[in-house]
């Protein structure tokens, strides 16, 4: 758990307020989570367009997951001292913003370029989403029930992102599954500033410097081995020096925060068997989910001849 979940004394906010932060949640993790799998489907018609090397379609589907999973953690203890309604809604711009530069880019460079901005900008909503709702729901059963909602829609996202791709690709170009994220986030922006409350940590701490590059050189450094070596093979050099850097890097990242007074991540939660089973079954259900939604788009396509929305 991110410092991010620690929350200012308690304050009550009306029914229409804490129901509004969660539909606002729900909402910024459905279209986070929608677009990690709506782009698989497009690939086929990009590659049409673009002509990108094998290597670049690579980094295509994956710079905006890699991106994200890098900075999700340090983003969160961002959001606990500079406000979390803040970073929330600097974010909702910078995904809209990078989304319009990938629905029209010119380029695989370019695209690329605006995935990896829509990762920094999907790591600042993230947490923050979380951490608001936790901040306006004092009672834990209804603080459940909103933590759970918001979880099971953006769950629901990753399944609905073909789907959803599918329909667009049938009527539009490829660059329509990045579009479409611009009507929701200017709703996302204009709702948020009117119904989210500002919270931050009353006592953040200080800011651990090692910690932070830490945790990103460990995230980044593993998913960036796991990536090339799909293409280069395990025993390549780079993955295997990736690798490495990752793995050291996420053993002094834990050390860490076991020692530290202010850690990022609470260790310890992992101790509970329920905390740890579920985060466990969540992880490789989606690593299965995603990689087979991008296999099957793929073959769909391109080997039996279906459409994007058939796929």
């Amino acid at each position: 758990m991110t410092a991010s979940t620690t929350t200012a004394p308690h304050r009550t906010y009306g029914a229409g307020r804490k129901w509004g932060t969660v539909a606002i949640g729900c909402l910024a993790a459905l279209v986070l989570n929608i677009d990690m799998t709506a782009l698989n489907l497009a690939i086929p018609n990009l590659i049409d367009d673009l002509h990108p090397s094998s290597t670049q379609i690579l980094w295509i589907a994956d710079m905006y997951g890699f991106v994200l999973a890098g900075l999700l953690i340090p983003m969160g203890y961002l959001g606990d001292r500079i406000g979390r309604k803040k970073l929330l809604l600097t974010g909702t711009a910078l995904f809209a913003a990078a989304s319009a530069l990938a629905a029209y880019a010119p380029s695989a460079g370019m695209l690329i370029a605006a995935r990896a901005v829509m990762g920094l900008a999907g790591a600042t909503i993230m947490p923050s989403t979380l951490s608001l709702i936790r901040n306006v729901f004092t009672d834990p059963k209804e603080r459940t029930a909103a933590v759970g909602m918001g979880a099971g829609i953006g769950a629901l996202g990753v399944g609905l992102g073909p789907v959803l791709g599918g329909v667009l690709l049938d009527h539009f170009w490829w660059g329509s599954v990045f579009a479409v994220n611009l009507p929701i986030m200017a709703v996302l922006l204009v709702a948020g500033v009117f119904v989210l409350p500002e919270s931050r940590n009353p006592r953040p701490g200080r800011v651990d410097l090692i910690s932070v590059p830490l945790s990103i050189a460990g995230v980044l450094g593993l998913v960036y081995a796991i990536t090339e070596a799909g293409r280069d093979g395990v025993a390549h050099p780079g993955v295997e020096v990736s690798a490495t850097i990752g793995i050291l890097a996420l053993t002094a990242f834990t050390v860490r925060q076991f020692r530290t007074k202010d850690p990022l991540i609470d260790i310890r939660l992992f101790r509970n068997g329920a905390f740890a089973g579920s985060v466990s079954a969540n992880l490789f259900a989606m690593f299965t989910l995603v990689a087979q939604s991008l296999l099957f788009s793929q073959y769909f396509q391109q080997v039996w001849g279906w459409s994007p929305l058939q796929s």
